[in-house]
């Protein structure tokens, strides 16, 4: 599947702000802790993409602009970044919503993905190198699937194949949640615990028999469709290979999704971790609850570019608020993000100003340090409201915008 153009990201050394030696740290789930990455010449990173069924809204836009900084930090940093993002292009939501409208469950997605790459492109998203849906993924899912069977971490309940959960000695180390905390959530976010004929209430779906009415592909287990979470192990597996170095998503993803997908690759392949670090952003809410498409509560990206609204406020808007904090969107969230804009444009058109230099390093410094935009765009704001004679500074601050926080000035 093809993925979105990529934007120019402008190299800050030939800017003339060359780079110190740092890492990036990050807030791994895992450990409840901030902790550095460590990744080769070549950073490994996946992040789990959409069920194609409705517009992108503003906790998507959230969630991939965080894992954009990553990128782009490491980038910064001299890394090569190898990013991987799924699109679940088959699954019961999918299905549910073209039942409902009378459409084709493949045209439905296909336009949906279409409208998320605009909305990606339009706030300067840099895109994966591989951007794989689940229905192209269907021979590497049955392939993982077959490797469960072998190590005997599979069953079958009425044809459908079941993943036992205690076939990985580690289960829960990626949420750090009791059974007790599981439970309701399993519910909440797609299992079944309570099917009848289920060894435990918190085993996943790997392959669902054929239904009336719905798609399906052959397999060693019978036609059928893939799980959600086994589609993630075995699309990452296959192009970033085990212990890539972030996996990344909503914090909604840490369970079940992320646990079940570790534990999946973990027993599928013998060796651990699945990740080095799950990395997982805060939920936007509108009117007191979370932005969600089950609720209905949603701001979407491109119904505010069609209202005219500049693409770099919606990501200033965004950037405002540290990436694992929940907060709520209001109207002021976008003006104040629209009157930095135009502080920061006003600001680099200027025929000279105060030296980049400070700026950059603090804004280095800060994005290093868990990713905290808040305090990157303060330092811009600072830089902006100061006078200065320094007739190269404003090119070099539009750079630095754009290369670390992805705003064309």
């Amino acid at each position: 599947m093809r993925s979105w153009p990529a934007s120019d990201v402008p190299s800050l050394a030939d800017a003339g702000l060359p780079a110190v030696a740092r890492r990036l740290s990050l807030h791994d789930t895992g450990t409840g802790a901030v902790r550095p990455t460590e990744p080769g010449e070549t950073a490994r990173m996946y992040v789990c993409g959409i069920t194609p069924y409705d517009a992108t809204h503003l906790g998507h836009a959230n969630t991939y602009l965080t894992f954009d900084l990553v990128n782009r930090v490491w980038r910064d940093l001299g890394h090569t970044v190898h990013y991987v993002q799924n699109v679940t292009d088959v699954d019961d939501p999918l299905l549910e919503r073209a039942q409902q409208t009378g459409e084709d469950w493949r045209e439905l997605a296909e336009r949906e993905i279409q409208l998320f790459r605009d909305d990606m492109t339009a706030l300067r998203i840099l895109p994966p190198q591989r951007y794989v849906g689940a229905v192209e993924a269907v021979p590497l899912i049955v392939e993982m699937i077959e490797k469960l069977r072998g190590r005997d971490a599979t069953y079958e309940v009425d044809g459908d194949v079941y993943f036992p959960v205690a076939a990985d000695p580690a289960f829960g180390q990626v949420s750090r949640l009791t059974r007790e905390e599981m439970a309701p959530l399993f519910a909440e976010r797609g299992g079944d615990p309570d099917r009848p004929g289920k060894r435990d209430p918190l085993d996943a779906l790997v392959w669902m028999a054929r239904r009336p009415g719905e798609p399906g592909w052959d397999s060693p287990f019978g036609e059928g469709r893939p799980g959600w979470h086994v589609e993630c192990s075995a699309i990452s597996i296959e192009y970033l290979g085990m212990g890539f170095d972030v996996e990344g998503g909503g914090s909604d993803l840490a369970f079940p999704h992320h646990e079940m997908g570790a534990s999946h690759a973990q027993v599928a392949t013998g060796e651990r971790p699945h990740a080095r670090a799950y990395v997982h952003a805060g939920m936007v809410g509108l009117h007191g609850e979370k932005m969600s498409k089950s609720r209905g509560n949603l701001v979407f990206v491109s119904k505010l570019r069609e209202a005219g609204v500049d693409p770099m406020a919606v990501r200033l808007a965004l950037l405002a608020h540290h990436y694992r904090s929940d907060w709520e969107w209001t109207d002021a969230e976008l003006r104040d993000a629209r009157a930095r804009l135009d502080r920061w444009r006003a600001a680099v058109a200027r025929p000279s100003g105060p030296s980049a230099a400070p700026v950059a390093g603090t804004v280095r410094e800060r994005l290093a340090d868990d990713l905290d935009a808040p305090s990157a765009l303060a330092a811009i704001d600072a830089w902006a409201a100061a006078e200065g004679t320094d007739e190269a500074a404003p090119a070099q601050v539009r750079a630095l915008a754009d290369a670390l926080l992805g705003i064309a000035l």
